[in-house]
């Protein structure tokens, strides 16, 4: 997980496509979730996935209104398309991706 969080500013102005995760390192929906999120983001070389250590006091977490993790945002040109919350299911995953990446 990222430390260094990107700004709201930074986040809109991305250009094609992203997958945000807000998660914690801590967290055992967030651990369970790796293997999928991994295994899908890797027929993807080419989307952008940023993690981001969320939590009480992040300001990006809150302008995306996250409020359970781990939370996927589904990004194209810094438009969410799609978002994914808590159980990570596989199909849903390669859809988001499918959806951004097209």
């Amino acid at each position: 997980m990222e430390n260094q969080e990107p700004t709201r500013e930074a986040v809109n102005t991305l250009t094609g496509a992203t997958v945000l995760e807000f998660g914690a390192t801590w967290c055992g929906y967030c651990k369970a979730a790796q293997p999928t999120i991994t295994s899908q983001l890797s027929h993807f070389p080419n989307v952008r996935h940023i993690k981001i250590e969320d939590g009480k006091g992040r300001r990006l977490g809150r302008s995306f209104h996250v409020k359970l993790w781990p939370t996927l945002i589904f990004l194209k040109d810094g438009v969410e398309l799609k978002r994914l919350v808590r159980d990570i299911d596989a199909g849903e995953l390669m859809s988001g991706l499918a959806l951004i990446t097209a």
